[in-house]
């Protein structure tokens, strides 16, 4: 056994573990991240924190393998690294060995008692890339579960989503830098007169000569920071291309939008720009709002409105779906999720739940969008419903320049 430690190191420094990772040498690099530690800090404090720590590294120093080395690695989070040619089998029975000992060992401090479990991230290979794969593995884990183990996949979806989300990173900074965010526009068809009554204005990025969809940007703009930017961006080119009709048109707001507080004078401030009445724009909150602090949304929705913005919810019936949210921020429309319109001619459950959304919206005197029509037989049953307006591509899909149908 190995009674020597390696103390809190900094990576940036000339450290053992960072000695140690640039060897030549193939490591097995275990990452042990305690789980919600954070819960001890606020509760008992850092004093608390560091004995708990001060322990787990005593413990950790008994059950690793005698051939590995230990390393304190920032705050709550351990390094094992083991020199030795491991099979799997033996690479897990050392992850399963220290979940083991946690599981059944308990920490007492002054009679406070902590049981800890661990996250444990595993990588094998050669360089610093090993804390980064292992880090990585620790975040697909956390995905679905805690207080276990995972081992780094290069060829897992997760690493494959990881590495999209550094690609679109990059591309957002460029756009951001370039005004590389345009906006296109979807045609919203009143179902009374079959005429365009409306338009949504929808983000895209543009790349050298290709639209890409939002679908493919807007989390990376979101984990930079940038979502902001985007809905911005969108703003502004909404209302200069609507100054010049008298058309309504509706803009996508997210709970962060909202949580940032920019919006209502940011949207102000262009209604006096391009003298557009507000009464001609539709906000269309996303239901990621029901996550959000419900008194601070709600003062912030009831004031645009106040202002004389309309407010639509999108994607209704989707799984964050909340009826009583819906009453309580009273939108002037609902757009149903297309999961259920396209589909609707021929799923029963679709036809019951749209159905259900009608007899509300009716009752409570919201109109209704129904978006995803694709087709002439899904909008014959979505006028049969009485569905006041469609949008879809069976009538046009998103396009830089307004279409008339």
């Amino acid at each position: 056994m190995n009674n020597k430690i390696d103390t809190t190191i900094n990576v940036n420094g000339t450290s053992a573990l960072v000695e140690k990772l640039k060897s030549t040498k193939s490591l097995n690099c275990f990452l042990l991240n305690i789980d919600n530690f954070s819960n001890i800090n606020n509760a008992y404090g850092f004093e608390t924190g560091n004995m708990v720590l001060d322990k787990v590294t005593e413990y950790l120093m008994m059950i690793k393998p005698s051939s590995a080395s230990l390393y304190r690695f920032f705050s709550d989070r351990f390094i094992i690294l083991d020199e030795r040619t491991l099979s799997e089998e033996e690479v897990v029975r050392v992850a399963e060995t220290i979940q083991s000992f946690f599981s059944s060992t308990e920490i007492v401090l002054d009679d406070i008692v902590f049981r800890l479990s661990f996250s444990i991230g595993i990588s094998k290979g050669k360089g610093l890339i090993n804390i980064t794969q292992a880090e990585i593995a620790i975040r697909e884990l956390r995905e679905s579960e805690r207080n276990s183990f995972n081992v780094f996949d290069p060829s897992s979806a997760f690493v494959h989503s990881e590495q999209q989300n550094i690609y679109w990173i990059q591309k957002i900074k460029e756009a951001i830098s370039e005004e590389g965010i345009v906006a296109y526009f979807q045609p919203i068809v009143n179902n009374k007169t079959g005429k365009v009554e409306k338009y949504e204005c929808l983000a895209r990025l543009k790349d050298n000569d290709e639209i890409i969809s939002p679908y493919l940007f807007m989390e990376s703009a979101k984990v930079t920071g940038n979502l902001s930017y985007v809905t911005k961006s969108l703003i502004s080119q909404s209302f200069k291309k609507f100054s010049v009709n008298e058309y309504e048109f509706s803009i996508n707001i997210t709970g962060e939008d909202l949580s940032l507080d920019y919006l209502e004078p940011y949207l102000l401030k262009n209604v006096n720009k391009y003298n557009i009445n507000p009464s001609r724009v539709v906000l269309e909150i996303l239901e990621d709002i029901t996550t959000l602090d419900k008194g601070t949304i709600q003062k912030q929705i009831n004031s645009l409105r106040e202002n004389g913005f309309k407010i639509a919810i999108d994607d209704f019936g989707a799984e964050n779906s909340n009826l009583s949210r819906l009453l309580e921020i009273q939108p002037d429309y609902l757009k149903i999720d297309g999961a259920f319109i396209k589909n609707i001619v021929t799923d029963r459950n679709s036809q019951i739940i749209v159905n259900a959304i009608i007899y509300l919206c009716k009752e409570s005197n919201i109109k209704i969008i129904a978006e995803f029509v694709h087709n002439e037989e899904v909008q014959k049953k979505v006028v049969e419903l009485g569905i006041d307006y469609s949008q879809g591509y069976y009538f046009s899909e998103p396009r830089s320049d307004l279409v008339e149908i």
